[in-house]
């Protein structure tokens, strides 16, 4: 249950303030330790959640976790075939990437909020947003009631953090997989 009082807090209270549920279409940019939580959140609100991901291999554990489909974000062909296709993106990815290729993703009044902390700015293109009234936030993690909200919410539908064990010995490789997407 700890990783809910983090990750699952993180995800769950932008999901809920923009109304995510029966039918949205949600894009959750990476499945690392928010993303994976914000799949499985945004798929017991009912929504239609698409993950994105600059790695094919991330596939298979994007459908385990309940994503309807997957959009490699480094195929230009499956970038150009979903623009203007999500109501709402949840992108939880701390690393650098092009925020104006995602944003390129929402219909008209979409919303993209970030929970990611890349330690760079994103730029952020005018027209990524101006021309369909788009609309780019960030979030951070929630109250305390909202929490109680999300731990019920996590306990009626069964959520839980996907974690995976390793020894204290086994702390440096554990970062330098972390620091290469390896988990």
């Amino acid at each position: 249950a700890a990783p809910l009082l983090c990750a699952g807090i993180t995800t769950y209270s932008p999901l809920r303030h923009w109304n995510v549920g029966p039918g949205k279409k949600v894009g959750i940019v990476g499945i690392g330790g928010l993303g994976h939580m914000g799949v499985k959140l945004a798929k017991a609100m009912g929504a239609h959640v698409v993950v994105i991901t600059t790695s094919a291999s991330k596939t298979e554990d994007a459908m385990r976790l309940g994503a309807d489909g997957v959009i490699l974000s480094k195929d230009k062909e499956q970038m150009k075939a979903n623009a203007g296709t999500l109501h709402f993106i949840l992108d939880c990815v701390s690393a650098q990437h092009d925020i104006n290729a995602y944003l390129g993703l929402l219909k008209r009044d979409g919303q993209l909020t970030l929970v990611g902390a890349p330690v760079e700015p994103l730029p952020v293109a005018p027209f990524s947003l101006i021309p369909a009234r788009k609309s780019f936030s960030g979030s951070m993690i929630g109250s305390i009631a909202e929490t109680q909200e999300m731990l019920d919410f996590c306990g009626k539908h069964n959520i839980t953090s996907d974690i995976e064990l390793i020894k204290i010995q086994d702390i440096n490789d554990a970062y330098e997989r972390m620091l290469k997407g390896d988990v």
